[in-house]
C-alpha cells in the first residue's frame, strides 16, 4: 500500500483531502493524520523537531497550470486538464478557444498575455487572483481598501507598497505548487515553490503562498497548549475506536462516495454534527429519489435491490460509522484550534459579501508540509460552506 508520505509527493495537486477525512480512509492514513497534527502543536509550543512550512491556501480562482513543456520547450497555460490522458494544452489563444469557454477562457487569455513576462522554467501551479477589472476600491469598517474577489473571499489590502504593487499590475497569481518531470503526463508534484521560481514583472502581481517556518512567530500560550493537547488526545481514543469502521470504508468505494456527499450535505447546511442514523437517512432518501426517476419497472427494482445491499451494509456497520464520525469531528477540533491560532499571525483583511455588506471570514485554510506530508486545514463550517452558498465573480468553461 502506497506511504502517507508517498502519495502526497507522487500525486498532481488538483486535490488534497482535509485533515480530519483521513478517517474516512483507513486506520492507518488516520493515525499519520494525528501524528502530523501533533506535530503541529508541538511547533507552536515552540519544540519542533523538524521544519514546518505553512502555504496560506488563496481562495483564488481558476487554479492555473503554465511554465515550459518539457516535451516541446514551449510555453504554455491550462488546467488541470493539462494532465488528462488527452491533455488540454494551450499555447495561443485560438488552443483556448477551442479547449475551453466563458469565463475561464478569458481568464486562460490573460493569463497566457502576462504570465510568460515572469520567465518561468518549469511547470508551476497557481490560484488565479484577479485581472482587468477585478479590482476596486471599497469602504469596509470606515476605512478604504483595494479589495479583490477572485471566488468566495474578498481580500482588501490597505494602503501602502503592496496595494500600490497590485494597482500597477494586469492580472495577479499565487504560486503553490511545481511539477518536475520529463512529461506532463508523469510529473511529481512538490509545494517548495519559493519566489527563486519566478522572476518579477510590473504587469504581474505573483507571489509564492509561503508562511515559511512559523516556529516561534505564533507560539501557544500555556493554555492554547493545554487544549491543544487535550483536544489531540480525545482524537486518539476516537481513532482507536474507529479503526474497524475506517479500515472498512477505506476498501468500499460506494459508501465512501455517499460520505463525501453526505459531509458536504452537512457542511452546506451550516452544520457540521455527523451520525449513522442520520446517514442511513440521507443515503436512503438519495438512493429512493434516483429510483424514482427510472421509467421501467424492472429496471427500478434491480436499482431497488442494489440499493438494499448498500443500505443493508450502513446498518450493519452503524455503531462502527458512529465512531469514524465522532473521529472525524474530533480531528477537525483539533484543526480549528490550530486555524484560530495562525488567524493571528495574516496580513490580509479577509471578508465574506453578503447581503448586508462584507462579513469578517477566516483565509481558505493552510496546506501544512514537513518533512513530505502535508496535510489541509480549513474551517469546512466557515469557508467551505461559503464557497458551496456565495455567488462566485467567475464563470468556469
Amino acid at each position: 500500500m502506497m506511504t502517507f508520505q508517498t502519495y502526497i509527493t507522487e500525486q498532481k495537486n488538483t486535490h488534497l483531502t482535509h485533515a480530519a477525512d483521513f478517517a474516512f480512509e483507513g486506520g492507518k492514513r488516520t493515525t499519520e493524520s494525528i501524528a502530523f497534527l501533533s506535530s503541529l502543536i508541538q511547533m507552536f509550543k515552540g519544540k519542533a523537531k523538524s521544519k514546518v512550512n505553512f502555504t496560506r491556501k488563496w481562495d483564488g480562482a481558476p487554479a492555473i497550470f503554465c511554465g515550459i513543456n518539457p516535451e516541446n520547450g514551449k510555453f504554455f497555460v491550462g488546467t488541470k486538464s493539462v494532465f488528462n490522458k488527452t491533455p488540454k494544452i494551450n499555447y495561443t489563444n485560438a488552443d483556448i478557444d477551442r479547449n475551453h469557454g466563458g469565463g475561464l477562457a478569458d481568464k486562460l487569455k490573460e493569463a497566457l498575455k502576462h504570465l510568460p513576462s515572469l520567465g518561468i522554467k518549469g511547470v508551476l501551479q497557481g490560484d488565479f487572483l484577479f485581472g482587468a477589472g477585478d479590482t476596486e476600491t471599497k469602504e469596509i469598517d470606515g476605512k478604504s481598501f483595494l479589495t479583490f474577489t477572485p471566488n468566495t473571499i474578498t481580500y482588501a489590502v490597505g494602503e501602502g507598497d503592496l496595494q500600490k504593487q497590485i494597482k500597477r499590475a494586469k492580472i495577479g497569481i499565487i504560486f503553490h505548487t511545481k511539477y518536475t518531470g520529463d512529461n506532463l503526463q508523469n510529473m511529481k508534484a512538490s509545494f517548495d515553490v519559493s519566489r527563486a521560481d519566478f522572476g518579477k514583472s510590473s504587469s504581474v502581481y505573483a507571489d509564492d503562498a509561503n508562511f515559511r517556518d512559523v516556529t516561534g512567530k505564533a507560539n501557544f500560550t500555556a493554555k492554547e497548549y493545554e487544549t491543544a493537547v487535550k483536544l489531540l488526545n480525545k482524537a486518539k481514543v476516537s481513532a482507536s475506536k474507529a479503526r474497524k469502521g475506517s479500515n472498512a470504508l477505506a476498501k468500499n468505494a460506494k459508501l465512501f462516495s455517499l460520505i463525501n456527499i453526505y459531509v458536504n450535505a452537512k457542511v452546506k447546511q451550516g452544520k457540521y454534527v455527523l451520525s449513522s442514523g442520520e446517514f442511513y437517512n440521507f443515503v436512503k432518501a438519495k438512493l429512493d429519489a434516483e429510483v424514482s426517476k427510472l421509467k421501467s419497472e424492472r429496471g427500478k427494482q434491480k436499482r431497488k435491490d442494489a440499493n438494499d445491499i448498500t443500505l443493508n451494509n450502513i446498518k450493519s456497520m452503524s455503531r462502527d460509522l458512529q465512531n469514524v464520525f465522532r473521529c472525524n469531528m474530533d480531528i477537525q477540533n483539533v484543526v480549528l484550534h490550530i486555524l484560530k491560532k495562525l488567524d493571528d499571525i495574516k496580513t490580509l483583511r479577509t471578508f465574506v459579501r453578503t447581503s448586508d455588506g462584507y462579513k469578517v471570514t477566516s483565509d481558505e485554510g493552510f496546506v501544512a508540509s514537513s518533512s513530505g506530508s502535508v496535510v489541509k486545514l480549513v474551517n469546512r463550517l466557515e469557508f467551505s460552506r461559503a464557497n458551496f452558498t456565495v455567488a462566485k465573480n467567475w464563470v468556469k468553461g
